[in-house]
């Protein structure tokens, strides 16, 4: 499934999430311009879970924490980015809208720090960078699911009657659309358990990670709001 756009026009122009989306794409193109050096980049900015495991055990003394935010803004190629950054565009503007800006900044940065440790904790000795804004943008869907589950999302999908060699255009409630969402995750997540940290691949469980903090944080907010409304 792939989501075009949502059936849910957002009160404000929700400038966070196209700044988020703007700052990802430039940081992409900078990767771009550098050729094969970008490995040595994702090594650099991406988060390695053996080095925190070092950091965390006193092998090292060197701070490991920049790389859980600068890893948010990372992306390894033209799928990668632009399939993050639709889903960014299409669920972000009404999370912001209802957040505002500094709590859906929140939210995002929270998200993809919760993704990074739900998958540092599968894999704490690997060496392979996590790199990708997908575990704070899961976050952002959650939060959706929990705002607007009867909203309606225009998506691409396989057509069954052609076994999947076409697609058509249909709405799906965002409910079914993000449950099967997650569902999808949790399935992937459970199977690559055996390979977790030893090839690179989807971080299925920093997905899983971000979604559950992009739930949880909703439902605090709600019930903070709703408490507030009580006093009122």
């Amino acid at each position: 499934m792939i989501p075009l756009k949502d059936l849910n026009p957002s009160r404000r122009f929700s400038i966070l999430n196209l700044a988020l989306i703007l700052a990802n794409v430039l940081v992409f193109l900078y990767e771009l311009s550098l050729g094969r050096s970008v490995v040595q980049f994702f090594y650099q900015f991406g988060f390695v879970p053996y080095n925190f495991t070092l950091y965390l055990t006193g092998w090292t003394e060197t701070p490991y924490i920049l790389p859980i935010f600068t890893s948010m803004f990372l992306h390894g190629g033209w799928a990668h980015i632009i399939g993050n950054m639709l889903y960014l565009y299409v669920f972000g503007d009404n999370v912001e809208d209802t957040f505002g800006k500094i709590g859906y900044l929140l939210l995002y940065i929270l998200s993809g720090v919760a993704a990074v440790f739900a998958q540092y904790l599968i894999a704490p000795l690997s060496k392979i960078p996590m790199i990708g804004a997908s575990g704070a943008i899961s976050g952002v869907l959650g939060a959706y699911l929990v705002l607007f589950p009867r909203a309606k999302i225009i998506s691409l999908v396989p057509d069954p009657f052609t076994f999947g060699l076409f697609f058509r255009i249909v709405p799906i409630n965002a409910f079914y659309y993000l449950f099967i969402w997650f569902l999808l995750q949790l399935m992937q997540g459970v199977a690559t358990l055996p390979f977790a940290g030893k090839i690179g691949g989807t971080a299925f469980w920093a997905h899983i990670g971000g979604f559950a903090l992009g739930v949880i944080y909703t439902l605090i907010y709600l019930s903070f709001k709703a408490h507030r409304h009580k006093e009122i």
